[in-house]
């Protein structure tokens, strides 16, 4: 599978389990059930139903752009700021072509979740996650599905390594940016993690969620639906689960060490720390025993259909496809003697700038070509160049 639209079939109705069929005018029916599909993102939250009945009103009515504004402003619960009015955000659906994703999410008032999206591809705990795709990953053909997807940032990742990439997210709004800036040809659809799952078990090879399954409510469950996904010969990936044991930014409803162990047995367990390490030097990442990570602030686990304990992934290159040209960091900005980090809060500063893999100063030029320059990938590995979308 691959593109954008999900194939006929794919998808099942969150409450009554049957086949949801496509309709010309941005439907998914069944038997009695119809829900919405705005950019070919199927919106199947059980837990906004009446949202859901508003929007499949408005689109049989033509009014898309009603429906997809109503679409954007449903937040989650751990929301700072609250959302725009339904006419800000028709604004936003009626200018997308002439906004970049920063002005799109300030204009969608995503606050400081926006300096984290913004900046997501030079964050460390985004390295780790590369990192660990690298284990998770098959050699040759694969495909993966990230639970709590967001923008789409390693959906990107994924298809730029050939990967067949979908997600899925409870924020109709993180998907929508994820279409149209980062990630356009991913197949996405907006449901409910602790709902019966609209994608179907054994449907693709890697199952993957990052920097949010600590968020999760019904964690067993939601393991549980992880590891129906992934079949009986597939690969669960959980990375950077903060640490109910340790001192974390947002941290959510964290697990110990040990319960996140017993909800994927037999799993592979990282420091989330090493991992990102291990991604900005180019080796492979070393596993620990959960004693051994108490004391972590975060860790990621590995799990497969039929046991793990040995076995490592074969992509060791994973996150470094990109085009010709890099970028430098966009974090950097320029001083009298080169480029100088500029945090874009005092928050972020504290997460992230401790485990930080890029100088602090920089004196090279704004991009360079991987073509020419032999430590390109030294420096795409340690996000001292990226490459960012091109409405970034």
């Amino acid at each position: 599978m691959t593109g954008a639209v999900w194939p006929a079939g794919a998808l099942r109705s969150p409450l009554s389990g049957r086949i949801l069929d496509a309709r010309g005018n941005g439907l998914l029916v069944a038997d009695g059930e119809a829900w919405p599909v705005i950019d070919d993102i199927p919106f199947l939250r059980t837990n906004r139903a009446g949202l859901a009945d508003e929007a499949v009103r408005l689109i049989g009515a033509g009014e898309t752009v009603r429906a997809t504004a109503l679409l954007l402003r449903d937040q989650d619960p751990y929301a700072p700021d609250p959302p725009p009015s339904v006419e800000a955000c028709e604004e936003v659906v009626r200018d997308r072509d002439g906004l970049g994703f920063r002005s799109a999410m300030e204009a969608l008032g995503f606050g400081r979740v926006g300096d984290y999206f913004a900046h997501r591809w030079t964050d460390p705990t985004f390295l780790s996650g590369l990192a660990l795709l690298g284990q998770a990953l098959p050699v040759g053909p694969a495909s993966a599905f990230e639970l709590a997807c967001g923008a789409g940032h390693f959906l990107s990742a994924l298809q730029r390594a050939g990967v067949d990439a979908s997600g899925g997210d409870l924020v109709f709004a993180k998907l929508w940016l994820a279409r149209h800036f980062v990630s356009p040809d991913a197949r996405l659809v907006c449901f409910d993690a602790e709902a019966a799952w609209p994608v179907a078990a054994g449907a693709v090879d890697t199952v993957f969620c990052h920097d949010a399954f600590y968020f999760l409510p019904d964690k067993p469950g939601i393991a549980s639906r992880m590891r129906r996904l992934a079949g009986d010969r597939g690969t669960v990936a959980v990375g950077h689960a903060h640490n109910a044991e340790a001192d974390n930014h947002s941290a959510g409803a964290p697990l110990t060490v040990a319960a996140y162990a017993s909800l994927f047995p037999g799993a592979r367990l990282f420091d989330d720390a090493e991992l990102t390490a291990a991604f900005a030097s180019g080796r492979t990442p070393v596993s620990a025993e959960a004693s051994a990570l108490r004391p972590a602030a975060a860790l990621s686990l590995l799990w497969r259909a039929g046991g793990v304990s040995g076995a490592t992934g074969g992509r060791t290159g994973f996150g470094t496809e990109s085009g010709p040209v890099l970028r430098l960091n966009p974090l950097y900005r320029a001083g009298s003697d080169g480029a100088e980090i500029a945090w874009p809060s005092a928050r972020y500063e504290q997460e992230y700038a401790a485990l930080a893999t890029y100088p602090t100063r920089w004196s090279g030029p704004d991009a360079i070509d991987r073509a020419v320059e032999p430590d390109a990938e030294a420096l795409l590995r340690r996000r001292v160049y990226v490459e960012l979308p091109d409405r970034w």
